[in-house]
């Protein structure tokens, strides 16, 4: 029979179940250890919420109540410092010898800047006040904005130097097709229609097609880059001016009796009976406005938009053939037989301004992109540039030759003038600056008299229009290397431009607001405000925005007698009184100041008669 074996040195004793299963109480400050066996790794500690134990209160602790009132002095806190993530280091362990956004050059800025600060904000309520800052603050992030991403535009204007002492007048067209590369070469040709000359031009705002119209009826419109043809048809009549309207979808056509209106497939849409004889044809794409001169001496506004004449001025000056557009503030300019152009609005039946520019007739005006400068050429063989910010006096003039009968603005502000069958183009020294008139930039003879010229938008591309056919030629630096591709797209889709219509549309300028500066439309006209209250009154016979007279309120308990009304009204009364005293006064001393400083200014001995000077 086996026993059980006692107890002894070499077996260990048996331990309780009890005791087994109770542990060493752990402290607060004790931390928690899971042992662990050789090979196996160290698992999550025994706490099921994996959570620190926080330290226990004794119970019998007594807990002392914090006072609402605190003893020691309160010293204000540190407004909280935000750390600037991108001063801080990178990974790697390397600071940004460049932090913060790159600085932008001031001239840049202000190219794009439209806020005069020159100018304080008037004064005016808080709240006024407040959402002009704001205005401002949001005008200058944009032209910050505006010229950071000035950067991405790849393309630069072109130009055209010489050899040392060489003279670009000199260099012909031929030599300059040789130079450039092939895309730009096949930009400049020629079409031979002397059977229906001489012709007149016009490009699209996008200046991807072209329309002409010759005096024997002649009328096409073509993708010039690709030489498609978009139409071509003969009205059998006289063409004497043609225009694209808002797109190149659109054509006007000033016949020999009346205004035509077609499509980009040669049909007919409108015949405009109300604008006849018409001569000369502009127009503003931001109004939708269709201008017309005719023989009869009327300026003629035809809103597209809408099919309905906006106004029609008459000029008195006799026959119009001479006009040409701002595109700046979209003014119409006229030029007369008598050596003067006059400046129109829809808006008004008089001209806005007018301007003596030759001892004889004028024979073509041009004004620059810019809306700064004017050019005009007259009988007197005289070629003047004048200065449209508000003196209108004349800048450079030369004396040609012969006189210039047709002359057209760049973008980039190079002019333009056609004389007889020679083409003469100058330069200045950039966008801002006028044209200088001492030395030509380019010269081209061609087959024959000069009828047209526009240069075409976005390219270096002068058409010229003249009895031999159309030209086109290339002028390096003449147009803008980049566009707007939501504004004028070269390269646009059917759908585009029909979305880019309705946009128009929707953000079409009123005739009404068309002025010499346009700037001055976020201000208030304070003469035309007291005119219009003026006649007001003279129509009510009484002013409306009166104070009206002290009514006292009526009271109770016997304070609303006869004598105690009165008694308030006077006093109302003599308050009153009193403050236009008080005004008289501080004006008088105002005014006896300004005498005192200014014999002291003068510095002269005082005299008796000095008293009777008023």
């Amino acid at each position: 029979v086996e026993t059980a074996p006692k107890p002894g040195r070499d077996v260990p004793p048996k331990k309780d179940k009890l005791q087994t299963k109770r542990k060493k109480p752990r402290r607060y400050w004790e931390e928690e250890t899971v042992p662990t066996t050789d090979g196996a790794s160290p698992g999550p500690p025994c706490n099921k919420k994996n959570r620190e134990l926080r330290p226990q209160r004794p119970k019998n602790a007594h807990i002392l109540k914090k006072s609402r009132i605190s003893k020691k002095p309160q010293v204000p806190k540190k407004p909280r410092e935000w750390k600037n993530p991108e001063s801080q280091r990178s990974l790697s362990g390397a600071q940004d010898p460049f932090p913060g956004p790159a600085p932008v050059p001031v001239e840049v800025v202000q190219k794009f800047c439209r806020i005069d600060k020159s100018r304080k904000l008037p004064r005016s309520k808080a709240k006024t006040r407040s959402r002009l800052e704001v205005a401002e603050a949001e005008e200058e992030e944009t032209s910050i904005k505006a010229a950071r991403s000035e950067l991405l535009l790849a393309e630069e204007p072109g130009f055209l130097e010489g050899e040392d002492g060489e003279d670009t007048a000199k260099i012909c067209q031929a030599d300059i097709v040789e130079a450039v590369d092939i895309a730009s070469a096949a930009k400049h040709f020629d079409l031979n229609l002397r059977q229906f000359g001489p012709y007149r031009l016009n490009y699209s705002r996008t200046g991807r097609h072209l329309a002409f119209g010759g005096r024997r009826g002649h009328v096409a419109a073509l993708d010039w880059v690709t030489k498609k043809l978009m139409c071509e048809i003969n009205v059998m009549e006289a063409v004497r001016d043609i225009r694209f309207l808002h797109s190149e979808a659109l054509l006007a056509v000033a016949q020999n009796r009346w205004l035509h209106i077609y499509d980009n497939q040669g049909i007919e849409l409108h015949c405009i009976r109300r604008c006849d004889r018409v001569t000369r044809l502009e127009f503003l794409p931001f109004h939708f406005l269709l201008a017309t001169a005719s023989e009869t001496g009327f300026l003629t506004y035809l809103d597209v938009s809408v099919g309905k004449i906006v106004a029609a001025l008459n000029a008195r000056a006799g026959r119009l053939d001479v006009m040409s557009q701002n595109p700046y503030n979209a003014v119409i300019h006229l030029g007369h037989s008598n050596g003067t152009v006059s400046l129109w609005s829809p808006a008004m039946k008089e001209p806005l301004a007018k301007i003596l520019c030759h001892r004889g007739g004028v024979r073509a005006v041009a004004v620059d992109s810019t809306g700064t400068y004017m050019a005009t050429s007259g009988l007197d063989h005289q070629l003047k540039i004048f200065d449209l910010r508000g003196t209108y006096q004349p800048l450079s003039t030369r004396t040609l030759p012969q006189g210039a009968g047709h002359l057209a603005f760049s973008q980039r502000g190079l002019l333009v003038a056609g004389m007889g069958d020679v083409v003469n183009i100058w330069a200045g020294q950039g966008k801002a600056s006028p044209p200088s008139l001492e030395q030509p930039y380019l010269t081209h003879r061609l087959s024959g008299p000069v009828h047209g010229l526009q240069f075409c938008p976005f390219e270096d591309v002068l058409g010229v229009g003249h009895s031999g056919g159309v030209t086109s030629m290339l002028v390096p630096g003449a147009g803008e290397p980049n566009f707007d591709g939501l504004e004028s797209n070269p390269y646009r889709s059917r759908k585009q431009r029909q979305e880019w219509e309705v946009k128009a549309l929707l953000e079409k300028v009123p005739a009404e607001l068309i002025c010499l500066d346009p700037r001055a439309l976020a201000e208030v006209d304070v003469i035309s405000l007291e005119q219009g209250k003026k006649e007001r009154i003279e129509r009510l016979g009484y002013d409306p925005e009166a104070k009206a007279p002290f009514q006292p309120k009526p009271k109770q308990k016997g304070r609303s007698s006869t004598a105690s009304l009165v008694k308030r009204k006077r006093k109302v009364m003599d308050e009153e009184h009193r403050d236009k005293v008080r005004q008289s006064l501080q004006q008088q001393q105002q005014q006896q100041q300004q005498k005192e400083t200014k014999a002291k200014s003068t510095g002269a001995r005082p005299s008796a008669l000095d008293r009777f000077v008023c």
